[in-house]
Order: structure tokens, then sequence, then C-alpha cells
């Protein structure tokens, strides 16, 4: 089957079953796509759904906001209802429990050719959008993604055993130390002539905060598919992650990070300058 017509089917049964709820936020119910990945009885469809949780919780997002717990009024016969406990999935919660679903199953095996194609037809809209974008804006695209992708991995670092504010400023420090061939986050503010009181995250270029958000990425799925636990294993995890994103850089023939030139403007200059357009544009209104 091509990958159109296998996205085709599934969209359809897939899409047939989403609801919306009277703020316009769009939900699918777990026994109704239990019957759509062809589940005989929903027993044997909730194993799945816990993997899927367990899924979530591992990607650093909250279980609660895509598996919520609901009670649903159905149909027992002669005009009677019952309530049935249920649970209200999110779009994300649906692609967790299909990857998360037997293989053998032919309509599973769809189903997860069918987000594969969905996400890559998602990334390539994604990519020729940020291509169009200015530098500036990209600096602030990424370095807002980064700020996001960071409490993730502050997480994923607290379960490994960094607690204290100390811990955590130690292990970025072996992640920077990684990356920038032995330098620490004081020499990178020392190379790009930083006050004390300036985040060196603000005075990088797309490209600088690009490496640095895939070493961040990249550390936090780390340290939970190994089960990394311990403050010393946590920050050698994250020194080895950055080295070998440096690595790569290398082998690319690409600019070390620590050589790549300072923007002129920080990314709070940058909000700033944005931010006075945007109201000069609404005061011509």
């Amino acid at each position: 089957m091509t990958d159109k017509r296998i996205a085709d089917q599934h969209h359809k049964t897939f899409e047939s079953i989403r609801q919306f709820d009277d703020e316009g936020n769009e939900f699918w119910l777990a026994r109704q796509l239990a019957k759509v990945l062809e589940y005989s009885e929903y027993r044997h469809f909730q194993p799945v759904i816990e993997r899927a949780k367990e899924a979530c919780r591992n990607s650093g997002q909250p279980v609660d906001d895509h598996f919520e717990d609901v009670l649903d009024m159905v149909d027992i016969g002669s005009g009677a209802k019952r309530k049935i406990a249920d649970i209200r999935l999110s779009r994300y919660s649906c692609y967790l429990i299909v990857q998360n679903g037997d293989p053998s199953k032919p309509v599973i095996a769809n189903g997860q050719t069918y987000f594969a194609i969905q996400t890559r037809r998602q990334e390539q809209r994604d990519d020729e959008v940020f291509a169009r974008l200015s530098e500036n804006d990209k600096r602030l695209a990424i370095r807002n993604e980064l700020a996001e992708h960071n409490k993730h991995l502050a997480a994923a670092a607290k379960d490994a055993g960094v607690e204290t504010p100390l811990d955590y400023a130690i292990f970025q420090d072996h992640g920077y130390k990684g990356l920038y061939g032995g330098r620490g986050a004081k020499d990178i503010h020392a190379i790009k002539g930083l006050k004390k009181s300036q985040k060196i995250l603000d005075h990088m270029g797309s490209t600088e905060l690009a490496a640095n958000l895939f070493r961040a990425t990249q550390t936090e799925e780390k340290l939970r598919r190994d089960k990394v636990r311990g403050k010393q294993k946590a920050n050698q995890t994250h020194y080895e992650v950055g080295k070998k994103v440096r690595e790569t850089i290398d082998e690319l023939g690409g600019t070390m990070p620590e050589a790549l030139p300072t923007p002129e403007k920080s990314i709070q200059q940058i909000e700033s300058a944005k931010k006075k357009l945007e109201d000069q544009g609404r005061g011509k209104k």
C-alpha cells in the first residue's frame, strides 16, 4: 500500500471519531479508539494506554494534559443509560497509543506509518517556514524552544539525582565543557565578553543555539533511556553528549561553537524591538 493510501485510510478512521468540546478543543475517547484499533475488549487495550502514559512521562510531558479520566454515558438498552469510565485523549496521546500498540495488527502498523507520514509532513512544513525566517527570528524561535527543553532536561536530571541548584549548575557546566572543548560557562562568558549577569544563551547566534538545543534534547533522552542514576553519572552523561555533538560538528566541517561570532543584539533587545514595532502597529489602527 502506498504512503498516500495508508495516510488516507487511517486518516478517515482516526478523524471520524474525533470530537470537540465546548471550547473547540479536539479530543478522542479511549473506548472508541480501542474499537477503531480493533481490540476485541477494552481490557486488552488498557495495557497499551499505560505504556503510552509511561512514554508521555519519559518525554517530559504532563500525563494529565493528554490522558484525562472521564465518565461517559452509554446506552444499556430500553432507553436506559449508565456511567462508564473512559479516558479523554489528545492527538499526542493517540499518537503514543498507536506507537505502543501491537505492530502485528495491520491497523496498528498502518497507524504507525500514518503518524510517521504526518510527522514528516509537519517537519517539512516547519523547515520551510523556518528557512524563510530572518537570523533574529531564528534566534528567537530556537531560544524559546531551548528554554522549554531545558525544563525537561532539568526534570530528567532531578530524576537522576541532580537535586540542588549547585548540583544543576555543575551538571550544566559538564554539558558546556563537552560541547565547547573543555570550556565551562565562565569561559564562554569570557569569550563572549559578557557581564556576570548576562546569560550566554541570550548572546548566541542561531547555529550556536541549535547545537545547544541538540545537546539538551539528546542528554534528556539519554538520561531517561539509560535510567541514569547518581550525580556523577548524570554529569558524565551530559559531558559525553556535548562532546559527541562537538565531534559531529567537526566531522561535518562546521565551526566550533566557541569560534562562532557573538551577535550584536541580545535576545532581550530583539524581543524589545519586536514589541515596540507591534505596539506601533496597534497604535496606527
